[in-house]
């Protein structure tokens, strides 16, 4: 219930600005840490430890299933954006079971960089077109309540930063491997 409160009133006095440049951040620290490995090293599943954010069974995946899980939710909550603010009922890519639609495949590989790149551009390029995102219609986040497009903006950016320190657990597994 805090928690909720707290997500709340922090996209609340977050800017679509501010919002679309921490997806920027995040998207540039994941094309970094893409960088870093070989691509028989981002399909090695590595198990993290306990972390803020993560569910039991997201925490055993590769770091191309990483991309691929954000990627995925990246598609949804753009589509959920759009919708709302052009007054749609939510279909299609909006509607999704927020447990097993997310989870990404086992074999996923480095495409999923290019992926992940696509629809992080996608999604900025469609915020840049629409109108006022705040006080239109809402949906429920299955988490933190009820989300107007705005919000949903801000989770946009907040979900890419949850899965930084899991992806950053998994290439720091490769760091002294890459500098032999």
């Amino acid at each position: 219930m805090i928690l909720k409160t707290i997500i709340q009133s922090l996209f609340a006095i977050t800017s679509r600005a501010k919002a679309s440049r921490q997806a920027e951040k995040a998207l540039h620290d994941y094309l970094e840490l893409a960088e870093q490995i070989e691509p028989v090293q981002g399909c090695t599943p590595v198990t993290v430890p306990p972390m803020r954010g993560l569910d039991e069974d997201m925490r055993g995946w590769s770091f191309y299933q990483i991309l691929a899980h954000n990627g995925i939710v990246a598609h949804t909550i753009s589509a959920i954006i759009n919708q709302l603010a052009v007054g749609e009922t939510l279909h299609g890519a909006a509607v999704i079971n927020p447990k097993t639609d997310v989870m990404p495949a086992t074999d996923v590989g480095e495409e999923q960089v290019a992926r992940l790149r696509d629809e992080v551009d996608k999604h900025l390029a469609m915020v840049g077109t629409l109108g006022t995102l705040r006080g239109g219609a809402t949906t429920p986040h299955p988490l933190f309540g009820t989300f107007d497009a705005h919000r949903w903006h801000c989770m946009f950016a907040f979900h890419l930063k949850i899965h930084l320190d899991q992806a950053r657990y998994v290439v720091s597994r490769f760091a002294t491997e890459n500098k032999s």
